[in-house]
């Protein structure tokens, strides 16, 4: 089972602010912000959205294949991917510019304000998805998210030129998207990943409501952080799945690339809809244990205690015998 996952790579720097913001934005100021945070911490951490989410994958047990662009500096992480299971092969390294920042500042109330500047990402629009399968064989999959958008429209036309089926997961890159490029981006594909404040922007921009999202796409996931997770298809019902309860949650940075891990894993093991669902709940709930997006570990015990205790035991089953190289 081979999947690729297309999008950024970063390091990211993580800063807690000791308030909330709220307590800082005027309603009827809102048109000349000006503030300045004084964080009373920093991370710095390993991350972007299309490693986080390979790694995940492969902390599950595949060999997930990474296609983005990284800077004269990825020699470390890259040898860190590698020896988690992740084929990094087919990364562009830029003789010049340096991977992708991620700056974040997260609050008390776990809101978060962050910049992200793109460095090296810049060249995945260089990055040819036909070499790639020429090189890895037949996907089962191609998970095209936030990226250089030129790249990511360019990814998804050769999955459908291709008949790869493909996921796209626009996030964070809505924001740089026009309503043409969102429509053309989103669709054949089989899954569509947004969150509750993207499934808004995505239905403004595009200019569909959510009927017409569903004609366009397979299955729509959307998350909605302590609610839960929404599956949708054209002419079924919707599927609810709550969230893994998490107490005292440490950092909430890279648990929507945790829940993307799980659930596209549980999908390529051909288990149901909800048990995927309900895996990746219980790995986006691992993730919030730890400061950064790839310091947790897996362990197949506290997966399925986690999924016993929240769901009951039907998909313990479904998926044991997949989780069974964890420790």
């Amino acid at each position: 089972m081979r999947i690729a996952v297309t999008g950024s790579i970063a390091t990211d720097h993580l800063l807690t602010f000791p308030g909330r913001f709220a307590d800082q934005l005027l309603a009827d100021r809102l048109e000349n912000v000006s503030l300045s945070f004084l964080a009373d911490s920093m991370e710095v951490r390993r991350g972007g959205v299309a490693a986080n989410i390979t790694f995940g994958l492969a902390r599950l047990g595949l060999a997930p294949v990474l296609v983005g662009a990284a800077g004269i500096d990825f020699a470390d992480y890259q040898v860190r991917l590698k020896q988690h299971g992740v084929v990094v092969d087919h990364v562009r390294i830029s003789d010049t510019l340096h991977t992708a920042r991620f700056v974040c500042t997260t609050d008390l109330d776990q809101n978060q304000i962050a910049t992200f500047y793109a460095g090296a990402m810049a060249e995945a629009r260089e990055i040819d998805l036909r070499e790639v399968l020429a090189r890895t064989g037949r996907l089962e999959l191609v998970l095209v998210s936030p990226d250089d958008p030129e790249a990511m429209l360019r990814h998804a036309r050769t999955c459908r030129e291709l008949q790869v089926p493909f996921a796209a997961d626009p996030s964070q890159q809505l924001a740089r998207l026009d309503g043409a490029q969102v429509r053309e981006l989103v669709d054949g594909a089989r899954f569509l990943f947004t969150n509750e404040y993207e499934t808004a922007l995505l239905l403004e921009k595009t200019g569909w409501d959510q009927a017409e999202v569903l004609r366009h796409v397979g299955t729509w996931i959307t998350t909605h952080g302590e609610a839960g997770v929404r599956i949708r298809g054209e002419g079924r019902p919707s599927l609810a799945v709550p969230a893994v309860p998490v107490a005292g949650v440490v950092d909430p940075t890279g648990v929507g690339d945790a829940f993307r891990a799980g659930f596209l894993a549980g999908t390529l093991w051909g288990v149901p809809e909800r048990c995927a669902a309900q895996l990746g709940c219980a790995v986006a709930a691992t993730v919030l244990d730890y400061v950064g997006t790839q310091e947790y570990r897996l362990h197949r015990d506290v997966l399925l205690d986690r999924i016993r205790t929240t769901y009951g035991v039907g998909c313990t089953a479904e998926l044991l015998n997949h989780l069974r190289g964890l420790t």
